[in-house]
């Protein structure tokens, strides 16, 4: 099951208290303190990892606690320090405090932590406070309390290339055909119940990663169908493809449905029109008199779109888009690298 979205309580360890003790030793003022100080609370580390891929567990268990660090002993022993609690989460996982909204940590990397509560300090045993002239002191600390927080979990998918379509626009078919991927394919709208991920071989040692994002109907951005529990992954892609129908048999007009997919993501994120993008008119191997196929062609050309005809069942165009795709890709990432 994939899971993308999780809220959960962490509670950090509270910090071990100071000890008031005294040694008992002769000519020393009440035995001499030696009041070890308290251990530090342990604390929550989230960490990023690409052995896990969906937020699932964090579905079952919903509250994580440290460990409390231990209280100081006589004889200048302190108190042990509490063991911290590290979260394994897929890489692209976003970590909001609940309340504020505050973006506490970005998970991008493999290995990258984040710590999203702080273990309380150990309070000092009254050893520390012995002076010159305050030579027997009764006065400890008490430890300060770990931090504690409700947060939510986001998970966005890391990937170059993000397909946006509508239901049966032929997304799945063309992952299935272009990588290793095999999402369930169906002649029924939503087929696809989750996003995949597929990792395409543009040239010899040239790859780049595609997410097939769950089709969008207009009203996703309000909560109709699947897309907007999905549209926060198209945010993590460099590129997007439009997939649009021209099949003999779609009832869709090419150009509306294109109009609508691009409101869609404006009203969920403005800045998704500012990626770079390209249109490909799919199922041309059935695009009978290509009334549907000739009107995106000469919209893409007024628009100076750029156009790729494809059909994922005879393979036609499916080389030239890939190299396009893939070139644009590493064009993207060699920018990113330069301009850093």
């Amino acid at each position: 099951m994939f899971i993308d979205h999780a809220r959960i309580f962490v509670k950090a360890g509270n910090g071990g208290s100071g000890s008031c003790s005294f040694r008992r030793e002769k000519f020393v003022p009440e035995g001499g303190p030696d009041g070890g100080d308290g251990g530090h609370g342990g604390h929550v580390i989230f960490m990023a990892s690409n052995r896990v891929s969906t937020l699932l567990d964090l579905r079952y268990q919903r509250h994580y606690e440290a460990q409390a660090g231990e209280s100081g002993r006589g004889a200048n022993r302190h108190g042990a320090n509490g063991q911290d609690v590290t979260l394994t989460l897929p890489i692209g996982t976003l970590i909001k405090d609940e309340p504020s909204g505050e973006i506490l940590a970005d998970l991008i990397a493999e290995g990258q932590t984040a710590i999203v509560a702080r273990g309380g300090k150990g309070g000092k045993g009254n050893a520390r406070f012995a002076t010159s002239t305050n030579q027997a002191p009764r006065k400890f600390e008490e430890g300060t309390p770990g931090e504690e927080r409700w947060l939510t979990l986001e998970l966005k998918l890391l990937a170059d290339v993000g397909l946006i379509g509508f239901p049966n626009a032929g997304k799945s078919t063309l992952i299935s055909t272009i990588s290793a991927a095999h999402p369930e394919i169906a002649s029924y709208p939503f087929t696809t119940l989750h996003p995949h991920l597929g990792v395409v071989e543009w040239a010899e040692h040239e790859t780049f990663v595609v997410a097939d994002i769950p089709g969008l109907i207009e009203g996703a951005h309000d909560g109709k169908g699947l897309g907007i529990q999905f549209l926060r992954h198209i945010q993590r892609t460099a590129f997007l493809l439009y997939l649009i129908d021209v099949s003999e048999w779609t009832e869709e007009d090419p150009i509306g449905s294109f109009q609508t997919l691009q409101k869609e993501l404006e009203a969920f994120d403005t800045s998704l029109l500012e990626r770079r993008f390209a249109i490909a008119g799919t199922k041309i191997d059935a695009q009978g008199e290509g009334q549907q196929l000739t009107t995106l062609r000469q919209f893409c050309e007024e628009q100076g779109f750029r156009f790729f005809p494809v059909s994922s069942a005879t393979r036609y165009g499916i080389p030239e888009l890939m190299r396009f795709l893939g070139q644009t890709v590493k064009e993207t990432k060699t920018s990113c690298v330069n301009n850093s």
